[in-house]
This record gives structure tokens, C-alpha cells and sequence, in this order.
């Protein structure tokens, strides 16, 4: 198959459905990316946006689609994943997506995906459907992963002050300069992990539809959930960019460039391996991380406990949301 030709309307429209998923997953991480460059000055925030999503979109195409794979096989059993489960998880994370958006909280579109597919399978299929196995991978790295952003953060914040003590107020012209390389990277990183959640649903959603034949991702798949996510990230969700930019504390370009370095290597090393990640929880822990490391009153704490409580409600949210809609449609269906 070569694209959506020959697909039946159904098909086209859980595809689309899939599309819009991954078009706010960018709209809302943009913040991720650019949220520190921006609040730091060290680029505009159209010049931002417009190399955040370039750089998103080239993600997949450079390191793979391991994470497409994990998402796709490892969550629900392979009886469980019909296209009616797929499209309630859909509805319950966008639901969610646009719910966060709306409060300006940074949440996690990949709880959310994760919590709809649970949510729906176990609706429609009984908690037997749940692959225990590979959603404990899942949970491991997305519960670990902001931990090791917050280390990350901390103890790179703390190397860098160290090098730069005695420095003029000059260094800062380097700071700003060198976002350009880290910021790219993190978009890459963000791409690469992103962008292949919604490739792995999508993949899943045309084999139970008999689209495909086996879970191969498709050439044209790949290209429309890069796209996708980057004109999601390109548009940038300006909500949730105020939260990252200035809520926590006072970005300088320092704390932009350091939480930048140290979000990118926990991501990309985790799209590698194939351990789908909480961009926006790594971006955020970083960015705690690194301003811990220059003392801990720095942050505003009380922003954060409202962000760690989205955070926990994510999963069981998008879940009920998800269990709800394969229960309404099902009924409509019979």
C-alpha cells in the first residue's frame, strides 16, 4: 500500500485522527524546544519555531523507528488492538492533550497515549489484553527518565559554573550562539521519540483493519507523522512556552543552554533504545535540575507541585476518557 489510496473511509478517518494526536503533540511540546531560547533571547521566537520544527521533522529519518515498534506491540495484545480501541485511546489522550493546554500545564502526550490505549483495551477486552511485560518497560522509562533529566541538569549546571568561573559578562554571547547547535538537538531528539508514538498507532491501527499484512512501518506513515509533528511544533503552543520560559525561574542563557544539553542526551539515548519518553517531563526536570544547581530557592516550587499533580493524573485520566468513548461507540455500534 502506498498511502492512504485504497483505504476505507473508517481507515482515513482513524488516520486523521492519528495525524491531529501528533499535530498537538507538537502544538503543545513545542515548548520543550523552544521555551528556554526564547525566554534566554538567544533567538526569536519565530526563528525558533521554524528550526524546532525542521529539526522535528528530519528526527525520524535520522535515528529510526525502534519506539514506533515498542508502542505498537509491546502494550496491548495483538487481539486487543483493533481499530475501535486504538481511536478510544486517541480521543482519551487528545482529550487530555487539549484539557492541559487549556490550563497551561506542561503534561505528557505520551501518558496520555499510553494511558488511552490501557484504558481502552481493558474496556473492550478485559485487563488480561494488557501486556504487563512491555507496559512496564514503558512505565520504568517514563517514570525514570525525568529523574535522570533532573541529574542531568543538576550536575552539567554545575560543571558549567565551575568552567566559567571568572568569566566576563561576555560568555553569555556564547551561551546564546551555542543554543543553536543544543536546540537542534533536542528538537531532533524530540522528533525522533514523539513522532514515532503516533507511527506506531497508526501502524497498529492498519493491521487490525487488514491494511497491512504485518506491523511495517510505511514509508508514507512516516512521513506524514514527521510532517505532522512538525507543523504542530512550528505553530507552538504559547501557554504552555510561558509556564517552561518563566514560571520555574528567570531563564538565562546559561540555564537554556545547559537544560537543553542535558534533555537531549536522556531523550535521544532513550529513542536509541527504544524507551518511549515524556519529552515534556524530561525538558521540565532539566530545567529544575539546572536551577537547583544553582540554589534551591531559585525555583518557584509551588508552580512545579501543580505540574507533578498533572503529571500523576495524566495516565489514570486519559485512560477513563478513553474507556468511556470505546463504551459509548461500541453501543452506537451494536
Amino acid at each position: 500500500m502506498q498511502g492512504l489510496a485504497g483505504l476505507s473511509p473508517f481507515l482515513i478517518l482513524f488516520v486523521g485522527m492519528a495525524l491531529l494526536f501528533d499535530f498537538l503533540n507538537g502544538f503543545q511540546d513545542s515548548a520543550n524546544t523552544v521555551a528556554t531560547m526564547i525566554s534566554s533571547r538567544a533567538m526569536s521566537p519565530r526563528d525558533a519555531l521554524l528550526l524546532s520544527g525542521a529539526a522535528n521533522f528530519a528526527g525520524p529519518f535520522l535515528f529510526g523507528v525502534a519506539i514506533a515498534t515498542t508502542i505498537g506491540h509491546e502494550v496491548v495484545a495483538e487481539q486487543a488492538a483493533t481499530t475501535l480501541v486504538v481511536m478510544a485511546a486517541l480521543v482519551g489522550a487528545i482529550s487530555w492533550n487539549i484539557i492541559t493546554w487549556l490550563l497551561s500545564i506542561p503534561s505528557s502526550s505520551s501518558h496520555a497515549l499510553i494511558g488511552g490505549l490501557v484504558g481502552a483495551a481493558a474496556m473492550g477486552h478485559g485487563f488480561q489484553a494488557i501486556l504487563l511485560p512491555g507496559l512496564e518497560k514503558i512505565l520504568l522509562t517514563l517514570l525514570i527518565s525525568p529523574v535522570l533529566g533532573l541529574l542531568a541538569g543538576y550536575i552539567l549546571m554545575k560543571v558549567t559554573l565551575f568552567l566559567a568561573r571568572g568569566a566576563t559578562p561576555r560568555i553569555n554571547i556564547f551561551f546564546k550562539r551555542a543554543q543553536l547547535v543544543t536546540a537542534a538537538g533536542l528538537a531532533l531528539s524530540h522528533g525522533t521519540n514523539d513522532a514515532q508514538k503516533t507511527m506506531g498507532i497508526i501502524t497498529m491501527g492498519l493491521l487490525a483493519g487488514g491494511a497491512l499484512s504485518s506491523f511495517t512501518v510505511p514509508t508514507w506513515v512516516i512521513i506524514a507523522c514527521a510532517g505532522a509533528m512538525a507543523l504542530g511544533t512550528a505553530l507552538g503552543g504559547w501557554r504552555i512556552i510561558r509556564t517552561l520560559g518563566g514560571k520555574f525561574y528567570k531563564i538565562r542563557p546559561v540555564h537554556s543552554l545547559t537544560s537543553q544539553i542535558a534533555s537531549a542526551t536522556v531523550i535521544l539515548g532513550a529513542a536509541l533504545i527504544g524507551g518511549p519518553v515524556s519529552t515534556t517531563h524530561v525538558v521540565s526536570s532539566a530545567i529544575l535540575g539546572v536551577g537547583s544547581a544553582e540554589r534551591l530557592n531559585k525555583v518557584r516550587w509551588g508552580v512545579v507541585k501543580q505540574i507533578v499533580t498533572a503529571w500523576l493524573l495524566t495516565i489514570p485520566s486519559a485512560g477513563l476518557i478513553a474507556a468511556l468513548c470505546y463504551l459509548l461507540v461500541e453501543r452506537i455500534v451494536r
